[in-house]
């Protein structure tokens, strides 16, 4: 309450004897009319009383009117402050709301003696670093940053100087700090900008590519030979053009050619070139134009680019000037056409005739007048076919389509049309680069029956060539192969798809020198199928590595070629070298004793000799004649001393294996080769003995490796021994196959066979046996056969054969085995 109202409240309770309640009483004016009326009535004292109380009483009532104005001013100042505290407190929620909304922290030091206090997002750190070791930036910022906030945070603190750094964490995420004082406190800002910074360094490098790709045009279009420009809104100002247009224009320079505002087009193009980017299009179109002095041909185009446009023109003289040759040149190749033989007509992409000779006309039999009209390709079918003139079809409209697949081919394709009376068309549809067909059609009914003709030749004289039992080729004058029979590939083991694409002299030459590796007959034989001058006939002998042997002849013909014959004379050759190969295998085992002689048989050899040179020189007619009885006696005795000198060799054979020293000659052996030594060298026998034998030679590669003389000596072996046992009238059978990587020998014969018990034993050496037969040997052969077959790691067995008769199986390794 207001000092100047306390002595009327005081006053009051004195009064209350002598005044109404607030209710009753009436008013100021009333009580001092009441007043005035009774003055004259009191006296002095009460006056004076009087006075006094009226005077307190409009006292206090003024002061309780001052009192009441008072407190309702403070009750509306109180209300505008309350409101004011309230606006406050809005801001204050809004800056928090809006601080908490960025990834930001405030830091705030009100006192440097006291903490600070942390306002903001915490959470955006919470990833980085507890908000309690915020300001321990050592924790969570690389070295280097945390170094640099420690010093600006302590020059903030100590002397207030701002700072602003960029920060990096120890996890690569960017942080921004700002600090500065506000009154007397210090302000932090830490704000994460990762993403901000992301998108300014994307944002920048894409600025730098669009200018680098904007400098490289720049530079691409300122290299092109053709003119190139800019024009800018502002009135069609030139505003950049290339070097090209420069040099076109006939200006200086690029900045030359801007300053002046010189134009490539003249004002009667610009105008359609307005016009058409006003409609929204872009102007395009072949012009002469002055290019440099020079009238050009220029293909224009020009687009609307913003604001302005951009243009850029090619140089089209040389293509007006090949288009008009290549019109030249098809003319010339339409009037060179008209004057071909072969019918040709061109259709065009929309299947109409766009061109046919006079060829066309005529073998189609075509009213000029309706080809003159361009009819359809459908169309000419038509009347071809009510003509008669086209194959007659089941389905003409199948095969019609199935023609007209030319119109979507890539390559050409070839049709025989064998027309009713017996005319033959071949016909070929080659598709059009620019779209359409081009048929070329000929005749070809006489060609067809030359051919057949010839064809029906051919097969005679192939026919006639194939029956010949001598191997026969025919060369071209070109050296190449032109003819060959069945026995040629036979002969060579040659397969039909080899010489199939008639190959050069050179090329059978090669394929045939695996078997005939002596170059000097292959020299020969190309010299006279290639010689030009000087064709004469020659003859050759060729020895090949299977052992077969050849006779060759070589006949030029009238047409330049050369016929070559091949004739197998193995036989004949073997039977001429028997005697020759029966003294050289004698010289060879006797060289092989020699050594053993020196020490053991010298004694037993020498007589035998002597005994059998003396029976040779008194079987020699130029010493003497013999009677029959002495002649008989020579022979007998050179027989008895042949058949001791067989046995003696066996002993050294086996004595030599016994003491290691037999070494074998390993090389490629053909099995039939040796299977006809062995059959070679039994012939006598089997003729005295009535035997006959039968050899089957393996299907294929008969080669193996091995030492060809001892698998011949081991099927001899073998042989001797079945036709020893076979009876009179039986077969011999000699039989060789490949069989998992071996070569297997079988020899068989009709006689009483192997007794069970003797097993094995057969092997054994001097183990003979009759066995109910004439044959009774000293018991070596088997024994040489066995080791033999051990130095070549291979196997022998001997067993009954079915349906009577012993069976003896040899297996030689492929590549030759261990010794």
């Amino acid at each position: 309450m207001h000092r100047a109202s306390r002595p009327v409240v005081m006053a009051l309770p004195m009064l209350a004897a002598g005044i109404a309640p607030a209710s009753a009483q009436p008013s100021i004016q009333d009580m001092v009319s009441g007043a005035a009326v009774s003055l004259g009535a009191l006296d002095r004292g009460a006056l004076i009383a009087f006075a006094l109380f009226v005077g307190v009483i409009a006292f206090a009532t003024t002061t309780a009117i001052v009192h009441v104005r008072y407190r309702m001013a403070a009750a509306r100042r109180e209300a505008a402050t309350l409101g004011e505290i309230a606006r406050l407190e809005a801001q204050i929620e809004e800056g928090r709301a809006l601080l908490q909304a960025e990834p930001q922290i405030i830091v705030v030091w009100r006192d440097p003696s006291s903490d600070p206090e942390i306002i903001g997002n915490t959470a955006a750190f919470t990833g980085v670093v507890a908000p309690s070791r915020l300001l321990a930036f050592g924790a969570w910022l690389a070295p280097s940053s945390a170094r640099e906030a420690e010093e600006a945070v302590d020059r903030l603190r100590r002397r207030g100087a701002a700072l602003s750094l960029a920060l990096v964490t120890h996890d690569g995420r960017h942080v921004e700090a700002e600090g500065r004082p506000v009154g007397s406190a210090v302000v932090l800002r830490l704000r994460e900008v990762t993403g901000v910074r992301g998108d300014l360094a994307r944002l920048h490098e894409a600025h730098r590519r669009l200018e680098a790709d904007s400098a490289a045009l720049r530079a691409l279009l300122d290299a092109l030979p053709a003119p190139a420009w800019v024009r800018a809104g502002d009135g069609g100002r030139l505003a950049w053009s290339n070097a090209a247009y420069a040099h076109a224009v006939e200006a200086r320079d690029a900045a030359d050619a801007a300053e002046r505002s010189l134009s490539l087009l003249d004002a009667p193009t610009r105008q359609l070139a307005a016009r058409a980017h006003q409609a929204g299009g872009a102007f395009s179109q072949r012009l002469p134009v002055v290019v440099a002095g020079k009238r050009r041909m220029l293909d224009v185009l020009e687009v609307a680019a913003g604001a302005g446009t951009a243009g850029i023109a090619l140089d089209a003289t040389e293509t007006e000037a090949v288009r008009a040759e290549l019109a030249a040149v098809i003319g010339a190749h339409r009037r060179t056409l008209d004057h071909l033989s072969t019918a040709v007509a061109i259709f065009d992409r929309d299947r109409r005739l766009a061109f046919h000779n006079a060829a066309y006309a005529s073998l189609f039999e075509l009213d000029p007048a309706f080809l003159d009209d361009r009819p359809t390709d459908g169309a000419v079918l038509d009347r071809l076919r009510a003509a008669r003139r086209l194959p007659e079809q089941a389905d003409f409209r199948a095969w019609r389509d199935e023609l007209h697949e030319a119109y979507r081919a890539i390559e050409p394709r070839e049709h025989w049309w064998h027309l009713p009376g017996g005319r033959s068309l071949r016909v070929v549809t080659a598709p059009n680069p620019e779209g359409g067909v081009t048929y070329l059609a000929d005749e070809v009914t006489e060609r067809l029956a030359l051919e057949s003709r010839y064809n029906a030749l051919t097969r005679i004289r192939s026919e006639t060539l194939d029956a010949l039992a001598e191997a026969v080729a025919v060369f071209h004058s070109d050296g190449r192969l032109d003819l060959f029979n069945s026995a040629f590939l036979d002969l060579w083991r040659l397969q039909p798809a080899a010489l199939k694409e008639r190959p050069h002299i050179d090329a059978v030459v090669a394929l045939c020198r695996p078997l005939g590796a002596d170059p000097q007959p292959w020299t020969t034989l190309r010299a006279t199928v290639t010689t030009i001058e000087d064709r004469r006939p020659a003859t050759f002998r060729m020895e090949r590595t299977d052992g077969a042997i050849l006779d060759g002849s070589t006949q030029p013909l009238p047409d330049g070629g050369t016929l070559v014959t091949f004739r197998n004379v193995t036989d004949t050759v073997h039977v001429e070298r028997a005697l020759v190969e029966r003294n050289e295998a004698l010289v060879a085992a006797d060289h092989l004793k020699s050594t053993f002689v020196s020490h053991v048989s010298y004694e037993l050899r020498s007589p035998l000799t002597t005994i059998i040179g003396f029976a040779q020189l008194l079987d020699d007619s130029g010493i003497g004649g013999l009677n029959e009885k002495q002649r008989a006696y020579v022979s007998h005795i050179t027989e008895s001393s042949a058949a001791l000198l067989a046995i003696i060799n066996d002993i050294l054979d086996l004595a030599t294996i016994d003491a290691g020293t037999m070494t074998l000659d390993l090389a490629e052996v053909d099995a039939r080769a040796v299977m006809e030594g062995a059959a070679e060298g039994v012939r006598d026998r089997l003729a005295e003995g009535g035997v006959k034998l039968a050899i089957t030679a393996p299907q294929g590669d008969g080669a193996f490796r091995a030492d060809a003389k001892r698998v011949r000596q081991i099927l001899y072996n073998l042989l001797s021994n079945a036709v020893g046992f076979a009876p009179t009238g039986s077969t011999v059978t000699l039989a060789a196959e490949r069989q998992d990587g071996t070569m297997l020998f079988r020899v068989r014969d009709q006689g009483p066979g192997v007794p069970p018990e003797l097993g094995t034993r057969v092997f054994d050496r001097f183990e003979s046996h009759t066995n109910g037969s004439g044959h009774r040997g000293v018991g070596l052969g088997l024994s040489i056969v066995r080791s033999l077959m051990a130095l070549h790691g291979g196997t022998v067995s001997i067993e009954p054969a079915a349906g009577g008769g012993t069976l003896v199986t040899c297996r030689f390794p492929l590549d030759g085995g261990g010794q």
